[in-house]
Protein backbone atom coordinates (compact mmCIF):
# COMPACT_ATOMS: atom_id res chain seq x y z
CA UNK A 1 0.00 0.00 0.00
CA UNK A 2 1.57 3.58 -0.81
CA UNK A 3 0.69 6.40 1.28
CA UNK A 4 1.26 9.12 -0.87
CA UNK A 5 -1.82 11.03 0.74
CA UNK A 6 -0.52 10.52 4.68
CA UNK A 7 2.48 12.33 6.18
CA UNK A 8 3.46 10.89 9.72
CA UNK A 9 2.21 12.16 12.92
CA UNK A 10 -1.02 14.26 12.59
CA UNK A 11 -2.24 12.71 9.73
CA UNK A 12 -1.29 8.93 10.79
CA UNK A 13 -3.45 10.09 13.96
CA UNK A 14 -6.49 12.08 11.97
CA UNK A 15 -6.35 8.58 10.08
CA UNK A 16 -6.75 6.34 13.01
CA UNK A 17 -9.19 8.36 14.25
CA UNK A 18 -11.28 7.95 11.22
CA UNK A 19 -10.48 3.96 11.37
CA UNK A 20 -12.18 4.49 14.75
CA UNK A 21 -14.83 6.33 14.56
CA UNK A 22 -16.37 3.98 12.09
CA UNK A 23 -15.44 0.78 14.06
CA UNK A 24 -17.61 2.69 16.88
CA UNK A 25 -20.63 3.17 14.47
CA UNK A 26 -20.72 -0.52 13.67
CA UNK A 27 -20.26 -1.21 17.31
CA UNK A 28 -22.86 1.33 18.56
CA UNK A 29 -25.35 0.58 15.79
CA UNK A 30 -25.36 -3.19 16.88
CA UNK A 31 -25.92 -2.43 20.56
CA UNK A 32 -28.15 0.79 20.48
CA UNK A 33 -30.85 -1.21 19.33
CA UNK A 34 -31.25 -3.52 22.06
CA UNK A 35 -32.52 -0.92 24.64
CA UNK A 36 -34.62 0.39 22.05
CA UNK A 37 -36.49 -3.01 20.80
CA UNK A 38 -39.60 -2.44 22.76
CA UNK A 39 -40.58 0.83 21.93
CA UNK A 40 -39.89 0.28 18.01
CA UNK A 41 -42.06 -2.85 18.40
CA UNK A 42 -45.12 -0.80 19.50
CA UNK A 43 -44.49 1.93 17.34
CA UNK A 44 -44.32 0.00 14.07
CA UNK A 45 -46.40 -3.15 15.18
CA UNK A 46 -43.87 -5.67 14.90
CA UNK A 47 -44.94 -9.21 15.64
CA UNK A 48 -42.74 -10.90 18.43
CA UNK A 49 -40.81 -13.17 16.18
CA UNK A 50 -41.02 -10.32 13.32
CA UNK A 51 -38.91 -7.87 16.04
CA UNK A 52 -35.76 -10.25 15.97
CA UNK A 53 -35.42 -9.53 11.96
CA UNK A 54 -34.70 -6.22 13.42
CA UNK A 55 -31.13 -7.54 14.81
CA UNK A 56 -31.11 -10.71 12.13
CA UNK A 57 -31.51 -8.66 9.39
CA UNK A 58 -27.97 -6.35 10.05
CA UNK A 59 -26.28 -9.20 11.59
CA UNK A 60 -26.65 -11.83 8.23
CA UNK A 61 -25.38 -9.06 5.69
CA UNK A 62 -22.74 -7.63 8.23
CA UNK A 63 -21.00 -11.21 9.18
CA UNK A 64 -21.66 -12.97 5.63
CA UNK A 65 -20.49 -10.09 3.46
CA UNK A 66 -17.11 -9.27 5.89
CA UNK A 67 -14.76 -11.73 4.25
CA UNK A 68 -15.50 -10.79 0.31
CA UNK A 69 -15.32 -7.13 1.14
CA UNK A 70 -12.33 -8.05 2.83
CA UNK A 71 -10.62 -9.73 -0.27
CA UNK A 72 -12.25 -7.01 -2.40
CA UNK A 73 -10.31 -4.17 -0.75
CA UNK A 74 -7.32 -5.66 -1.28
CA UNK A 75 -8.19 -5.71 -4.75
CA UNK A 76 -9.94 -2.41 -6.15
CA UNK A 77 -8.43 -0.08 -2.93
CA UNK A 78 -8.72 -0.27 1.00
CA UNK A 79 -9.80 3.59 0.93
CA UNK A 80 -12.35 3.09 -1.87
CA UNK A 81 -14.01 0.65 -0.16
CA UNK A 82 -13.93 2.18 3.44
CA UNK A 83 -15.54 5.38 1.81
CA UNK A 84 -18.24 3.28 -0.54
CA UNK A 85 -18.87 1.10 3.31
CA UNK A 86 -19.08 4.16 5.38
CA UNK A 87 -21.74 6.23 2.94
CA UNK A 88 -23.78 2.84 2.37
CA UNK A 89 -24.35 2.82 6.39
CA UNK A 90 -24.58 6.40 6.49
CA UNK A 91 -27.35 6.63 3.45
CA UNK A 92 -29.06 3.36 5.68
CA UNK A 93 -28.82 4.85 8.90
CA UNK A 94 -31.27 7.97 7.31
CA UNK A 95 -33.79 5.16 5.86
CA UNK A 96 -33.74 3.44 9.18
CA UNK A 97 -34.79 6.48 10.81
CA UNK A 98 -37.10 7.37 8.43
CA UNK A 99 -39.01 3.87 8.23
CA UNK A 100 -42.81 3.95 9.07
CA UNK A 101 -43.32 -0.01 8.41
CA UNK A 102 -41.39 -3.46 10.08
CA UNK A 103 -40.40 -3.71 6.02
CA UNK A 104 -38.18 -0.68 5.35
CA UNK A 105 -36.60 -0.91 8.68
CA UNK A 106 -35.82 -4.23 8.15
CA UNK A 107 -34.79 -3.54 4.73
CA UNK A 108 -32.70 -0.54 5.90
CA UNK A 109 -31.14 -2.58 8.48
CA UNK A 110 -29.99 -4.74 5.68
CA UNK A 111 -28.22 -2.24 4.19
CA UNK A 112 -26.99 -0.85 7.04
CA UNK A 113 -24.89 -4.35 7.71
CA UNK A 114 -23.95 -4.23 4.36
CA UNK A 115 -22.42 -1.12 4.28
CA UNK A 116 -20.67 -2.22 8.30
CA UNK A 117 -19.18 -4.94 6.60
CA UNK A 118 -17.57 -2.43 3.59
CA UNK A 119 -15.98 -0.39 5.98
CA UNK A 120 -15.34 -2.55 8.59
CA UNK A 121 -13.51 -5.37 6.35
CA UNK A 122 -11.02 -3.22 6.00
CA UNK A 123 -10.21 -1.47 8.69
CA UNK A 124 -7.74 -3.41 10.38
CA UNK A 125 -6.18 -3.99 7.12
CA UNK A 126 -5.72 0.24 6.66
CA UNK A 127 -3.98 0.21 10.17
CA UNK A 128 -1.77 -2.39 10.31
CA UNK A 129 -0.15 -1.16 6.88
CA UNK A 130 -0.15 2.76 8.00
CA UNK A 131 1.18 1.80 11.28
CA UNK A 132 4.03 0.02 10.40
CA UNK A 133 6.56 0.92 13.54
CA UNK A 134 5.78 -2.22 16.30
CA UNK A 135 5.00 0.48 19.33
CA UNK A 136 2.78 2.59 17.08
CA UNK A 137 1.02 -0.31 15.39
CA UNK A 138 0.45 -1.63 19.32
CA UNK A 139 -1.09 1.58 20.41
CA UNK A 140 -3.17 2.35 17.01
CA UNK A 141 -4.35 -1.36 17.61
CA UNK A 142 -5.12 -0.50 21.45
CA UNK A 143 -7.43 2.32 20.11
CA UNK A 144 -9.17 -0.05 17.49
CA UNK A 145 -9.89 -2.36 20.39
CA UNK A 146 -11.58 0.62 22.99
CA UNK A 147 -13.52 1.59 20.43
CA UNK A 148 -14.78 -2.08 19.67
CA UNK A 149 -14.49 -3.31 23.23
CA UNK A 150 -16.61 0.14 25.06
CA UNK A 151 -19.06 1.25 21.94
CA UNK A 152 -20.92 -1.59 22.92
CA UNK A 153 -21.67 -0.75 26.53
CA UNK A 154 -22.02 2.75 25.47
CA UNK A 155 -24.63 1.79 22.79
CA UNK A 156 -26.84 0.49 25.28
CA UNK A 157 -26.51 3.85 27.46
CA UNK A 158 -26.86 6.33 24.39
CA UNK A 159 -29.72 4.04 23.00
CA UNK A 160 -31.60 3.82 26.51
CA UNK A 161 -31.07 7.88 26.78
CA UNK A 162 -32.21 8.89 23.07
CA UNK A 163 -35.44 6.53 23.21
CA UNK A 164 -36.08 8.05 26.56
CA UNK A 165 -35.80 11.32 25.89
CA UNK A 166 -36.58 11.27 22.23
CA UNK A 167 -37.98 8.26 20.46
CA UNK A 168 -36.31 5.33 18.81
CA UNK A 169 -36.06 7.21 15.46
CA UNK A 170 -33.35 9.25 16.93
CA UNK A 171 -30.99 5.97 17.34
CA UNK A 172 -30.45 6.16 13.98
CA UNK A 173 -30.55 9.89 12.95
CA UNK A 174 -27.17 9.80 15.44
CA UNK A 175 -25.09 8.05 13.07
CA UNK A 176 -25.98 10.90 10.19
CA UNK A 177 -23.64 13.34 11.47
CA UNK A 178 -20.89 10.70 12.63
CA UNK A 179 -21.05 9.45 9.45
CA UNK A 180 -20.82 12.05 7.26
CA UNK A 181 -17.72 13.48 9.44
CA UNK A 182 -15.97 10.75 8.60
CA UNK A 183 -16.60 11.08 5.24
CA UNK A 184 -15.26 14.06 5.17
CA UNK A 185 -12.15 13.58 6.77
CA UNK A 186 -11.28 10.02 5.55
CA UNK A 187 -10.98 11.64 1.95
CA UNK A 188 -7.54 13.09 3.17
CA UNK A 189 -6.36 11.09 5.78
CA UNK A 190 -6.58 7.64 4.50
CA UNK A 191 -3.87 7.23 2.68
CA UNK A 192 -4.31 6.62 -0.78
CA UNK A 193 -4.09 2.62 -2.15
CA UNK A 194 -4.63 1.34 -5.49
CA UNK A 195 -5.45 -2.11 -4.91
CA UNK A 196 -3.75 -5.03 -6.45
CA UNK A 197 -6.54 -4.96 -9.40
CA UNK A 198 -9.69 -7.24 -9.82
CA UNK A 199 -7.30 -9.48 -12.30
CA UNK A 200 -5.53 -10.47 -9.41
CA UNK A 201 -8.37 -12.16 -7.68
CA UNK A 202 -11.73 -11.71 -8.96
CA UNK A 203 -12.84 -15.17 -7.80
CA UNK A 204 -16.91 -14.85 -8.57
CA UNK A 205 -17.38 -18.39 -8.45
CA UNK A 206 -15.86 -18.54 -4.99
CA UNK A 207 -17.33 -15.40 -3.74
CA UNK A 208 -20.78 -16.79 -4.50
CA UNK A 209 -19.89 -19.90 -2.63
CA UNK A 210 -18.63 -18.00 0.71
CA UNK A 211 -21.29 -15.12 0.63
CA UNK A 212 -23.85 -17.65 0.07
CA UNK A 213 -23.07 -20.39 2.72
CA UNK A 214 -21.70 -17.60 5.35
CA UNK A 215 -25.24 -15.95 4.70
CA UNK A 216 -27.43 -18.94 5.04
CA UNK A 217 -25.11 -20.24 7.78
CA UNK A 218 -25.81 -17.02 9.88
CA UNK A 219 -29.81 -17.25 9.15
CA UNK A 220 -30.17 -21.24 10.34
CA UNK A 221 -27.75 -20.24 13.07
CA UNK A 222 -30.52 -16.90 14.44
CA UNK A 223 -33.32 -19.24 13.01
CA UNK A 224 -32.77 -21.95 15.77
CA UNK A 225 -34.75 -20.23 18.56
CA UNK A 226 -37.52 -20.72 16.25
CA UNK A 227 -37.53 -23.74 14.65
CA UNK A 228 -35.24 -26.27 16.98
CA UNK A 229 -31.78 -27.73 16.82
CA UNK A 230 -32.93 -30.85 15.47
CA UNK A 231 -35.59 -29.79 13.14
CA UNK A 232 -35.67 -30.44 9.14
CA UNK A 233 -35.27 -27.02 8.46
CA UNK A 234 -32.37 -26.54 10.63
CA UNK A 235 -30.25 -29.59 9.73
CA UNK A 236 -31.45 -28.98 6.06
CA UNK A 237 -29.70 -25.32 5.87
CA UNK A 238 -27.47 -26.15 7.91
CA UNK A 239 -25.98 -29.15 5.86
CA UNK A 240 -26.74 -27.01 2.50
CA UNK A 241 -24.21 -23.92 4.28
CA UNK A 242 -21.63 -26.24 5.24
CA UNK A 243 -21.75 -27.89 1.40
CA UNK A 244 -21.40 -24.06 0.20
CA UNK A 245 -18.47 -23.58 2.09
CA UNK A 246 -16.80 -26.99 1.55
CA UNK A 247 -17.12 -26.16 -2.15
CA UNK A 248 -15.65 -22.73 -1.17
CA UNK A 249 -12.48 -24.15 0.23
CA UNK A 250 -12.57 -26.71 -2.93
CA UNK A 251 -12.58 -23.95 -5.50
CA UNK A 252 -9.12 -21.76 -3.19
CA UNK A 253 -7.48 -24.71 -3.36
CA UNK A 254 -7.75 -25.21 -6.91
CA UNK A 255 -8.58 -21.39 -8.05
CA UNK A 256 -5.79 -19.67 -10.38
CA UNK A 257 -7.01 -16.45 -8.77
CA UNK A 258 -8.05 -17.52 -5.55
CA UNK A 259 -10.53 -14.73 -3.49
CA UNK A 260 -8.87 -16.10 -0.56
CA UNK A 261 -5.38 -17.82 -0.61
CA UNK A 262 -5.39 -20.77 1.57
CA UNK A 263 -1.89 -19.92 2.66
CA UNK A 264 -3.30 -17.17 5.49
CA UNK A 265 -4.72 -20.47 7.28
CA UNK A 266 -1.47 -21.91 7.89
CA UNK A 267 -0.33 -19.71 10.49
CA UNK A 268 -0.42 -21.14 13.88
CA UNK A 269 -1.39 -17.17 15.15
CA UNK A 270 -4.05 -16.43 12.86
CA UNK A 271 -6.15 -19.62 13.18
CA UNK A 272 -5.94 -19.85 16.68
CA UNK A 273 -6.88 -16.38 17.35
CA UNK A 274 -9.92 -16.61 15.23
CA UNK A 275 -10.74 -19.72 16.65
CA UNK A 276 -10.30 -18.24 20.28
CA UNK A 277 -12.47 -15.07 19.44
CA UNK A 278 -15.43 -17.29 17.90
CA UNK A 279 -16.12 -18.79 21.49
CA UNK A 280 -14.97 -16.00 23.54
CA UNK A 281 -17.74 -14.00 21.59
CA UNK A 282 -20.24 -16.62 21.59
CA UNK A 283 -19.84 -16.45 25.78
CA UNK A 284 -19.78 -12.51 26.11
CA UNK A 285 -22.67 -12.15 24.50
CA UNK A 286 -24.69 -13.73 27.95
CA UNK A 287 -22.99 -10.57 29.58
CA UNK A 288 -23.92 -7.82 26.66
CA UNK A 289 -27.17 -9.17 26.34
CA UNK A 290 -28.73 -11.49 28.74
CA UNK A 291 -27.66 -8.84 31.32
CA UNK A 292 -29.65 -6.06 29.98
CA UNK A 293 -32.53 -8.87 29.94
CA UNK A 294 -31.94 -9.89 33.33
CA UNK A 295 -31.94 -5.76 34.34
CA UNK A 296 -34.90 -4.86 32.63
CA UNK A 297 -36.87 -7.93 33.23
CA UNK A 298 -35.56 -9.11 36.52
CA UNK A 299 -34.88 -6.35 38.67
CA UNK A 300 -37.53 -3.88 36.75
CA UNK A 301 -34.97 -1.37 35.37
CA UNK A 302 -35.41 0.93 32.93
CA UNK A 303 -33.76 1.65 29.01
CA UNK A 304 -31.63 4.29 30.56
CA UNK A 305 -30.73 2.96 34.29
CA UNK A 306 -29.49 -0.02 31.90
CA UNK A 307 -27.46 1.44 30.34
CA UNK A 308 -26.45 3.76 33.16
CA UNK A 309 -25.71 0.08 35.13
CA UNK A 310 -23.47 -1.02 31.96
CA UNK A 311 -21.33 2.43 31.96
CA UNK A 312 -18.70 0.82 34.37
CA UNK A 313 -17.85 -1.97 32.25
CA UNK A 314 -17.34 0.02 29.40
CA UNK A 315 -14.74 2.70 31.46
CA UNK A 316 -12.68 -0.27 32.86
CA UNK A 317 -12.79 -1.98 29.39
CA UNK A 318 -11.66 1.52 27.99
CA UNK A 319 -9.01 2.58 30.95
CA UNK A 320 -7.44 -1.26 29.81
CA UNK A 321 -7.47 -0.68 26.24
CA UNK A 322 -5.93 2.71 26.30
CA UNK A 323 -3.78 2.37 28.98
CA UNK A 324 -2.28 -0.61 29.86
CA UNK A 325 -3.11 -3.34 27.13
CA UNK A 326 -0.09 -2.49 24.28
CA UNK A 327 2.48 -2.25 27.35
CA UNK A 328 1.96 -5.35 28.95
CA UNK A 329 1.65 -6.83 25.30
CA UNK A 330 5.17 -6.03 24.85
CA UNK A 331 6.42 -6.65 27.75
CA UNK A 332 4.43 -10.06 28.63
CA UNK A 333 3.70 -11.17 24.49
CA UNK A 334 0.07 -11.20 23.76
CA UNK A 335 -0.39 -14.94 24.44
CA UNK A 336 0.22 -14.23 27.74
CA UNK A 337 -1.70 -11.06 28.04
CA UNK A 338 -4.65 -12.87 26.09
CA UNK A 339 -4.48 -15.83 29.14
CA UNK A 340 -4.99 -13.22 31.78
CA UNK A 341 -7.77 -11.84 30.26
CA UNK A 342 -9.72 -15.03 29.81
CA UNK A 343 -9.40 -15.88 33.29
CA UNK A 344 -11.05 -12.24 34.49
CA UNK A 345 -13.34 -13.18 31.87
CA UNK A 346 -14.24 -16.53 33.48
CA UNK A 347 -14.29 -14.56 36.86
CA UNK A 348 -17.24 -12.14 35.14
CA UNK A 349 -19.55 -15.19 34.12
CA UNK A 350 -18.79 -17.23 37.36
CA UNK A 351 -20.30 -14.71 39.37
CA UNK A 352 -22.90 -14.20 36.91
CA UNK A 353 -23.61 -18.05 37.18
CA UNK A 354 -24.61 -17.54 40.72
CA UNK A 355 -26.64 -13.87 40.10
CA UNK A 356 -29.85 -14.13 42.78
CA UNK A 357 -33.22 -12.62 42.22
CA UNK A 358 -33.12 -9.88 43.78
CA UNK A 359 -29.76 -8.82 43.54
CA UNK A 360 -27.85 -5.74 45.03
CA UNK A 361 -26.49 -3.85 42.11
CA UNK A 362 -22.87 -2.69 44.42
CA UNK A 363 -22.16 -6.18 45.94
CA UNK A 364 -23.53 -8.45 43.45
CA UNK A 365 -22.99 -6.40 39.56
CA UNK A 366 -20.54 -3.86 40.58
CA UNK A 367 -17.81 -6.95 40.64
CA UNK A 368 -19.02 -8.30 37.61
CA UNK A 369 -18.86 -5.36 35.73
CA UNK A 370 -15.08 -4.23 36.62
CA UNK A 371 -13.45 -7.83 36.11
CA UNK A 372 -14.86 -7.00 32.68
CA UNK A 373 -11.60 -5.18 32.18
CA UNK A 374 -10.45 -8.74 31.31
CA UNK A 375 -12.21 -7.72 27.70
CA UNK A 376 -10.11 -5.03 27.15
CA UNK A 377 -6.90 -7.33 27.89
CA UNK A 378 -7.99 -10.10 25.57
CA UNK A 379 -9.32 -8.30 22.54
CA UNK A 380 -6.41 -5.99 21.99
CA UNK A 381 -4.17 -9.32 22.58
CA UNK A 382 -6.12 -10.99 20.09
CA UNK A 383 -6.45 -8.63 17.42
CA UNK A 384 -2.60 -8.40 17.32
CA UNK A 385 -2.30 -12.13 16.63
CA UNK A 386 -5.23 -12.24 14.53
CA UNK A 387 -3.57 -10.09 12.05
CA UNK A 388 0.31 -10.89 12.93
CA UNK A 389 1.16 -12.75 9.29
CA UNK A 390 -0.80 -10.82 6.93
CA UNK A 391 1.45 -9.68 4.63
CA UNK A 392 0.55 -6.43 3.01
CA UNK A 393 -1.32 -7.45 -0.33
CA UNK A 394 -3.25 -9.69 2.14
CA UNK A 395 -3.75 -7.55 5.48
CA UNK A 396 -7.69 -6.61 3.74
CA UNK A 397 -8.69 -10.02 3.85
CA UNK A 398 -7.03 -11.02 6.95
CA UNK A 399 -9.20 -8.12 8.62
CA UNK A 400 -11.96 -9.37 6.71
CA UNK A 401 -11.52 -13.21 8.20
CA UNK A 402 -11.03 -11.56 11.99
CA UNK A 403 -14.25 -9.79 11.67
CA UNK A 404 -16.11 -12.30 9.95
CA UNK A 405 -15.38 -15.19 13.59
CA UNK A 406 -16.53 -12.15 15.27
CA UNK A 407 -19.58 -12.05 13.96
CA UNK A 408 -19.98 -15.86 13.97
CA UNK A 409 -19.59 -16.12 17.34
CA UNK A 410 -22.63 -13.54 17.45
CA UNK A 411 -24.40 -15.57 16.47
CA UNK A 412 -23.47 -18.70 17.89
CA UNK A 413 -24.28 -17.20 21.16
CA UNK A 414 -27.51 -15.94 20.03
CA UNK A 415 -28.60 -18.86 19.20
CA UNK A 416 -27.39 -21.33 21.98
CA UNK A 417 -27.36 -19.11 24.93
CA UNK A 418 -30.47 -17.51 24.33
CA UNK A 419 -32.02 -20.70 23.40
CA UNK A 420 -31.12 -22.68 26.85
CA UNK A 421 -32.01 -19.74 28.79
CA UNK A 422 -35.34 -18.97 26.67
CA UNK A 423 -35.88 -23.24 27.01
CA UNK A 424 -35.20 -23.16 30.97
CA UNK A 425 -37.03 -20.38 32.16
CA UNK A 426 -40.38 -21.83 29.73
CA UNK A 427 -39.65 -25.16 31.50
CA UNK A 428 -40.26 -23.38 35.32
CA UNK A 429 -42.75 -21.08 34.21
CA UNK A 430 -45.21 -24.27 32.72
CA UNK A 431 -44.44 -25.75 36.23
CA UNK A 432 -45.82 -22.60 38.00
CA UNK A 433 -42.11 -21.13 39.21
CA UNK A 434 -42.44 -17.28 39.67
CA UNK A 435 -41.85 -15.20 37.04
CA UNK A 436 -38.42 -13.49 38.47
CA UNK A 437 -37.46 -16.88 39.66
CA UNK A 438 -37.40 -18.60 35.71
CA UNK A 439 -36.39 -15.69 34.00
CA UNK A 440 -33.05 -15.70 36.37
CA UNK A 441 -32.90 -19.24 36.30
CA UNK A 442 -32.66 -18.94 32.62
CA UNK A 443 -29.80 -16.36 32.25
CA UNK A 444 -27.99 -18.21 35.27
CA UNK A 445 -28.00 -21.65 32.69
CA UNK A 446 -26.72 -19.34 30.05
CA UNK A 447 -23.85 -17.80 32.02
CA UNK A 448 -22.75 -21.16 32.99
CA UNK A 449 -22.56 -22.36 29.67
CA UNK A 450 -20.55 -19.36 28.54
CA UNK A 451 -18.08 -20.00 31.44
CA UNK A 452 -17.57 -23.30 29.91
CA UNK A 453 -17.06 -21.42 26.33
CA UNK A 454 -14.20 -19.80 28.17
CA UNK A 455 -12.59 -22.52 29.23
CA UNK A 456 -12.68 -24.00 25.22
CA UNK A 457 -10.96 -20.77 24.54
CA UNK A 458 -8.18 -20.65 26.41
CA UNK A 459 -7.65 -24.04 26.09
CA UNK A 460 -7.48 -23.43 22.70
CA UNK A 461 -4.94 -20.60 23.32
CA UNK A 462 -2.53 -22.52 25.17
CA UNK A 463 -2.71 -25.67 22.85
CA UNK A 464 -2.88 -23.73 19.34
CA UNK A 465 -1.05 -20.00 20.03
CA UNK A 466 2.70 -20.73 20.55
CA UNK A 467 4.16 -18.63 23.39
CA UNK A 468 6.17 -15.79 22.79
CA UNK A 469 10.36 -15.91 22.84
CA UNK A 470 11.78 -13.87 25.17
CA UNK A 471 13.62 -10.70 23.73
CA UNK A 472 16.16 -8.57 25.26
CA UNK A 473 14.60 -6.27 27.76
CA UNK A 474 12.14 -8.91 28.56
CA UNK A 475 9.78 -8.77 26.43
CA UNK A 476 8.29 -11.37 24.22
CA UNK A 477 8.94 -11.40 20.66
CA UNK A 478 6.66 -12.59 17.75
CA UNK A 479 3.84 -14.93 18.37
CA UNK A 480 3.72 -15.22 14.53
CA UNK A 481 6.24 -16.87 12.39
CA UNK A 482 6.46 -14.04 9.74
CA UNK A 483 10.10 -12.71 9.47
CA UNK A 484 9.25 -8.90 8.98
CA UNK A 485 6.73 -9.16 12.34
CA UNK A 486 9.06 -10.77 14.17
CA UNK A 487 11.85 -7.49 13.81
CA UNK A 488 9.30 -5.60 14.28
CA UNK A 489 8.12 -7.00 17.73
CA UNK A 490 11.73 -7.35 19.00
CA UNK A 491 12.27 -3.59 18.09
CA UNK A 492 8.91 -3.08 20.49
CA UNK A 493 10.99 -5.13 22.88
CA UNK A 494 13.40 -2.43 22.86
CA UNK A 495 12.23 0.47 22.60
CA UNK A 496 9.99 -0.65 25.88
CA UNK A 497 12.62 -1.80 27.73
CA UNK A 498 14.14 1.65 27.69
Amino acid sequence: MTSRGTSPGTSRGLALGVIATGMLMTVLDGSIVTVAMPAIQSDLGFSPAGLSWVVNAYLIAFGSLLLLAGRLGDLIGRKRMFLAGTAVFTAASLLAGLATSPAVLIAARFLQGAGSAMASAVSLGILVTLFTEARERAKAIAVFSFTGAAGASLGQVLGGVLTDALDWHWIFYINLPIGLAALAAAVPALPRDRGRGLAAGADVIGALLVTGGLMLGIYTVVKVEEHGWTSTPTLGLGALSLALLAGFVVRQATAAQPLMPLRILRSRSVVGANLVQVLMVAALFSFQVLVALYLQKVLGYGAAATGLAMLPAAAVIGAVSLGVSARLNARFGERTVLLAGLTLLLGVLGLLARVPVRADYVTDLLPVMLLAAGFGLALPALTTLGMSDASEDDAGLASGLFNTTQQIGMALGVAVLSTLAASRTEGLLTAGTPQAEALTSGYRLAFTVGAGLIVAAFAVAVLVLRPGRQAPGGASSAVGSSPEYSTSRRETARVSAT
